[in-house]
């Protein structure tokens, strides 16, 4: 099958990203990277749970911190979780494009649906200058990260264009061209970012990052030569022979 029809046999809240709860050590590398601190008024959009609110409180001690979802059982427990801490944060329950932002300085914001981001980037511009939105893997659509510690990226208010996909892609790769070994250490490093120590295919799901990754640096031009690489061969032989996952295709689009 192809690449697109496999990821399409996996539910469809795993794509989105809803219920997918950041490890508590993902959201300390964050606000780190973030420079978090107790001048920040945090805002922690698709929460889910309590835990970013929480951490951003507890152990950065921002001014505030807000976490927003739209399903009220989330955020009914994340209430019930913080109460029981007697920690003083704030839970939202609605769409985030209806959500009041403007007095934020820190925002994390984790979505793929096309058109929450494009609603969500008009009120994004409207945001006091120096604002920090973080995103993970990918920077806002069509924008040049201020920031990078792959997979976690800031982009910082006003927001800065890019002229075109190459030019933000090497900003966030930091090279000149994506090769084999760039690729693969930078789905690594998403995959242990992001992922629970207890799960065993991390493996799997980096070799699938690696071509995901080396095979759009190919189409836009900034893979490092004309030919491709003997790893990503291999690689691409094994999802097919041993997982029927076909991405050679993707290489003759």
């Amino acid at each position: 099958m192809k690449i697109e029809e496999y990821l399409g046999t996996l539910p469809e809240n795993l794509l989105s990203g809803e219920d997918v709860q950041l490890p508590d050590k993902s959201f300390r590398e964050i606000f780190r990277f973030a420079g978090l601190g107790k001048d920040d008024k945090f805002y922690h959009l698709g929460c889910g749970n309590e835990k970013g609110v929480e951490i951003a409180m507890t152990e950065f001690n921002v001014k505030n911190a807000t976490g927003i979802d739209n399903n009220l059982e989330k955020i009914q427990q994340a209430e019930k979780n913080i109460k029981e801490k007697n920690i003083h944060v704030t839970f939202i329950c609605k769409n985030i494009e209806e959500v009041d932002i403007s007095d934020a300085s820190v925002i994390l914001f984790w979505f793929t649906d096309e058109n929450i981001i494009k609603e969500m980037l008009k009120k994004f511009e409207k945001l006091k200058p120096d604002t920090k939105i973080i995103t993970i893997w990918g920077p806002l659509p069509n924008c040049l990260p201020d920031k990078v510690k792959f997979p976690y990226i800031i982009n910082k208010i006003p927001l800065k264009q890019a002229h075109t996909l190459q030019e933000q892609a090497l900003a966030i790769f930091g090279v000149k061209c994506v090769d084999f070994v760039t690729a693969w250490e930078f789905a690594e490093r998403y995959t242990k970012s992001i992922g629970n120590p207890e799960v065993k295919n991390d493996r799997f799901l980096t070799i699938i990052q690696t071509l995901t990754i080396w095979i759009n640096a190919k189409k836009l031009g900034i893979a490092c030569g004309d030919e491709i690489p003997e790893s990503i061969q291999t690689y691409i032989k094994i999802m097919k022979m041993n997982f029927d996952i076909d991405f050679e295709y993707l290489l003759d689009e």
